[in-house]
């Protein structure tokens, strides 16, 4: 399980994430606060996701890394930056759009927790929905998805695996033929309200064992 982060860990590394983003836009340079000692310091596996608040939330970009080598704050720096600027699937966020519409969610992974299983079958089994989410990794490629993926799409375990083999660019099914390796992970997730706005915890449905 996830060694839980405080509320005002989560206002800083959602802070830390804005801000991070503005100076690139702006051509400065960002370096993070030290907080040695402190959980924000050592390595932890994070995503960014952006949100466009004038269009219902609608994605704007999420950018992660699962297996960092960096602290978590100077990971989240760089992850914010980089889903602003470089998610291929959207264009570039703008210093005004960053400031008027997008929200910024952090979520940080706990570590990798490898399924073994006799049976592909069993697979499912040993998922849960609101709490885990999962990597997909065969033939050279892998694919993640974060657990509030699940529940914001209304995904059953099954359908949750097939979309994370399409993630990895593998047919959906691939997880019932065998040698598809399946790891879980569990998330704390901090958002803010609005753009700028105030920092909760969110918890999903199903969260917790």
């Amino acid at each position: 399980m996830i060694n839980g982060l405080s509320r005002e860990d989560g206002k800083h590394l959602l802070s830390t994430a804005r801000q991070a983003i503005a100076d690139h836009l702006e051509g400065k340079n960002f370096k993070p606060t030290s907080y040695a000692g402190s959980e924000l310091s050592v390595p932890r596996g994070v995503f960014v996701t952006l949100f466009d608040d004038m269009i219902n939330r609608g994605l704007r970009g999420c950018i992660g890394n699962p297996f960092p080598k960096d602290s978590l704050l100077t990971e989240t720096a760089r992850c914010a930056v980089e889903a602003a600027t470089i998610d291929s699937r959207f264009d570039p966020v703008r210093l005004d759009e960053l400031q008027q519409r997008i929200t910024v969610e952090v979520t940080v992974l706990s570590p990798m927790e490898h399924i073994i299983v006799k049976n592909p079958l069993d697979l499912p089994l040993n998922i849960k929905v609101g709490r885990d989410g999962l990597l997909v990794e065969a033939a050279g490629t892998r694919g993640l998805l974060l657990p509030q993926v699940a529940v914001d799409e209304r995904f059953d375990q099954e359908e949750f695996l097939n979309q994370c083999c399409l993630k990895a660019g593998l047919t959906p099914d691939a997880w019932l033929a065998g040698g598809v390796k399946v790891a879980r992970f569990q998330g704390q997730i901090f958002s803010e309200e609005g753009p700028a706005g105030r920092v909760f915890e969110r918890k999903l449905r199903g969260q917790g064992r």
